[in-house]
């Protein structure tokens, strides 16, 4: 289910029948800029339920900001809680040496629901051997 919270936002969209994501609007009153090697939220104006704690809604960068504007989300991957129901904001990082600005109406991140395991996080003296051990960073090689 989604609520839209704004004037001017829109439903999430699929752009194409083969989208894993669904696009997501700027729902913002005006443009916002994103700074040269900085920081903006955009309002994206929905809020959603998704009606179970099995499912989770991830934010994802549109390839096509990130390949060619540098625009990427702030926090890497957005995620969004079953039981959260406020509007979704979008955390952007300009990557680049220019200002971006992102009108109201622009594509700003792509949103997939995905299923999500909770585990049983339970204390252990000591892990199971495996090959990689504790090696970390890099340890497997680059070849």
């Amino acid at each position: 289910m989604v609520r839209l919270v704004r004037p001017g936002a829109q439903l999430p969209a699929y752009a194409t029948d083969g989208s894993a994501g669904a696009d997501l609007r700027s729902a913002a009153d005006g443009p916002v800029t994103v700074p040269a090697r900085g920081r903006a939220v955009i309002p994206t104006g929905i809020a959603i339920s998704l009606g179970s704690p099995e499912l989770g809604a991830f934010l994802f960068a549109r390839s096509g900001l990130a390949v060619k504007k540098g625009i990427c989300l702030s926090n890497g991957v957005g995620v969004v809680d079953s039981d959260y129901t406020g509007e979704i904001l979008v955390g952007l990082l300009n990557n680049s040496d220019e200002d971006f600005v992102v009108e109201p109406g622009d594509r700003v991140a792509q949103l997939v629901i995905l299923p999500v395991e909770r585990a049983a996080f339970l204390p252990a003296r000591q892990l199971a051997q495996t090959g990689r051990g504790d090696g970390g960073f890099g340890s497997t090689g680059v070849k």
